[in-house]
Formats: C-alpha cells, sequence, structure tokens
C-alpha cells in the first residue's frame, strides 16, 4: 500500500484528534486575548505561511475571479463565522462541552440536507448511524446538560445563539465547499480560505473588541497550535476528506470530537468520567462506524 493511501486512511483519526484540541485552546487562550482579535492574528499568519509555501512550490492559484469568489466565501462560512462564533461564545462563558454538543449536531444537518443539495444517497445504516451518534453525544455530556451525577446546567443564552450561527456555518461551508471549490488545489485555496475569513473577523474585532492581547505565554501557546496544527493541518486534513469523499461521511466524524474532548480533559484535568459518559463514548463510537462505512 502506497504511503498516499495510508495517509487518506489515517486522515480521519488525525483529523478527529487536531480537531478537538481546538476548544481547549480556546478555553486555554480565553483570559489572556478578545477571540475576534486572537481570531484576526491567526488567519492572517496562516495565511502567510501557507501562501508563502504554495509560492515555493509553484501550486496553482485560482484562474479566474468567480474561482477567488467561490474560495474567499467558502473561508468565511467555514472559518469566520464557525470558528468566530465557537471562539466568541466560549469567551462569553459557554462550557466547552455545550459548545462541542452543538458543533455535533453538524451531522444530522447534514444528512437532512445532503439529499437535496448534492443528491448524496443517504441510506438507513447511515441515519441509524447519525441517530446513533447524536444519542452518544447526549450521554457522553450529559451531566453537562443538568443530569446524572454531578450534573450542572449554566448556559449563557446569546453564546448559546451565537455557537448555532458558527454551527450553520461550518454546514453551510461543507456544502458549499464540495459544490464548488472541491477541484481547486488544498494549498492554495486554504490560504484563499483564510484571507476570506479575516475579511469578516477583522472588521468585526475593530467595531466591537479593545483588541486584547496580554502577550502572555499561555496565549502565544494557544495561537501557535491554533496556527500551526489546527489552521494549517487540520484545515488541510478536513479539506482533503472534504474533496474525496461524501459531505455526509466527513460530517460524521464530528460526532466523535466532543468525546474526544471529554477523554482528553479526563487525561489532561483529571475530570471524571461516569460510567454513562464511557457508555456514551461507545455508541458514539459505533455511531460514526455507521454513518461513514462504505
Amino acid at each position: 500500500m502506497s504511503l498516499q493511501r495510508l495517509l487518506i486512511l489515517a486522515a480521519p483519526l488525525f483529523f478527529v484528534f487536531i480537531w478537538s484540541t481546538g476548544w481547549i485552546a480556546a478555553k486555554y487562550a480565553a483570559p489572556h486575548t478578545d477571540p475576534l482579535w486572537f481570531l484576526t492574528i491567526r488567519f492572517s499568519v496562516a495565511a502567510v505561511i501557507i501562501a508563502l509555501f504554495a509560492l515555493v512550490v509553484r501550486a496553482p492559484w485560482p484562474k479566474d475571479g468567480r474561482a477567488w469568489l467561490h474560495g474567499l466565501v467558502s473561508g468565511v462560512l467555514l472559518h469566520g463565522i464557525y470558528l468566530g462564533g465557537v471562539w466568541w461564545a466560549v469567551k462569553q462563558g459557554l462550557s466547552a462541552g455545550i459548545s462541542g454538543l452543538l458543533v455535533a449536531l453538524q451531522p444530522l444537518l447534514t444528512a437532512l440536507l445532503a439529499p437535496y443539495l448534492l443528491q448524496e444517497r443517504i441510506t438507513p445504516k447511515q441515519w441509524a448511524g447519525v441517530g446513533l451518534g447524536l444519542c452518544g453525544v447526549v450521554l457522553v455530556l450529559s451531566p453537562r446538560l443538568g443530569f446524572g451525577e454531578g450534573a450542572t446546567l449554566q448556559v449563557p443564552w446569546l453564546a448559546l445563539a451565537i455557537n448555532i450561527i458558527g454551527v450553520i456555518g461550518i454546514t453551510a461551508g461543507s456544502f458549499y465547499q464540495k459544490a464548488f471549490v472541491a477541484s481547486g488545489d488544498l494549498r492554495t485555496v486554504t490560504a484563499v480560505q483564510y484571507l476570506g475569513a479575516l475579511l469578516l473577523v477583522a472588521p468585526l474585532s475593530l467595531l466591537l473588541e479593545n483588541r486584547f492581547f496580554d502577550h502572555s505565554f499561555e496565549v502565544y501557546a494557544a495561537l501557535s497550535w491554533s496556527v500551526i496544527v489546527l489552521s494549517v493541518i487540520a484545515i488541510s486534513i478536513m479539506l482533503l476528506m472534504l474533496n474525496r469523499g461524501e459531505v455526509t461521511r466527513v460530517s460524521a466524524l464530528i460526532y466523535l470530537v466532543p468525546a474526544t474532548v471529554a477523554v482528553q480533559a479526563w487525561a489532561m484535568f483529571g475530570e471524571k468520567l461516569t460510567t454513562i459518559q464511557i457508555a456514551g463514548l461507545l455508541l458514539t463510537v459505533v455511531g460514526v462506524y455507521l454513518a461513514t462505512r462504505k
């Protein structure tokens, strides 16, 4: 088996692990920076790094204005609205668990819309996987939703609404990417997408924030991880999977993210995993297997 084939097969596992660290980074950086200003810096640095790399390897850039426009719009949806909504919501006090659960609703929205927007056929087995995955996510996060031992329910409703807008953004962005940007070079497309995201978050930061950034070790550590690992590696993996597979199968991997965050929190911070949460983890894995298996 070729190295490229091995990397493609391993891509979903790498993506889930890396993507799940985004909530850790958001919470880690929240006391040290305004969220939209942080994203402005992050998108700027990531765009420059990827653009320079694309120039060095002579990757082809979009050929006409329409291709550039599609790249910019997909960047606004996939990065600007999605990450802007999530980071702002976490900064305003929405727990990472609740935010992760909301993002895990994306596969359900995708499965509902894919037959109409992209003519993707959703099989009964995939529907079963979508349903099981959602149930598993709810079980994993049940203490955060006010159920079971140690339950708490603290939901700032404005932050909740903004986070939901972010979920709608990444859902729409996945469809847009598959429909209009799938044929572009991943390196140059990603650079253009970050430019599009920057055109959204930078003006909003200027209008709504004081652009606080305290230059602490914590904020630079979060920025370095966000740029290199999340904005470059994770996004490249996601775009690769979207270009090579159905939107429904790719989006179903999002179901694994909240469970992975829970495991990371247990390993890093000693947060307890109850029996029902462990059962939810297993149920989520089964659901994703059914939804993504060819």
